[in-house]
């Protein structure tokens, strides 16, 4: 079935040009070997990271929290997102593993308010 060309043009996949965004906070906790927590809050200057659709292995941007360790994805269009950041893993071969959290974004002009991604270092 052909679709006319005006018609093609209007199916937006997820990603920029929309009017949407999504925004949380990045909450760190400190740990020693023997697992004692040594420090919790908000971490400046880390990166979170969006993937469009969700599900590519490859993220589409990136965003270096605020001294506060928000962090905010604006001009979405309607679709699935996957919210990352890194965390250690002790029991990781690589030493990271990914703390993630997906959003529906099914509204125009919303502001998703995500809670905290809480990493590990």
């Amino acid at each position: 079935m052909f679709l006319p060309f005006w018609l093609i043009g209007c199916n937006k996949s997820p990603g920029e040009g929309g009017t949407s965004s999504i925004s949380g906070k990045l909450y760190r906790i400190e740990t020693n070997v023997f697992g004692d927590t040594l420090a919790e809050y908000y971490a400046p200057d880390r990166d979170v990271y969006i993937v469009y659709g969700g599900e590519d292995p490859i993220y589409d941007d990136k965003f270096s929290t605020s001294y506060d360790g928000s962090y905010a994805f604006h001009n979405l269009t309607k679709g699935n997102y996957k919210i990352f950041a890194y965390s250690r893993c002790d029991t990781c071969a690589s030493g990271d593993t990914i703390v993630s959290k997906t959003v529906v974004v099914s509204e125009k002009k919303t502001n998703y308010q995500l809670e905290d991604l809480v990493v590990y270092k």
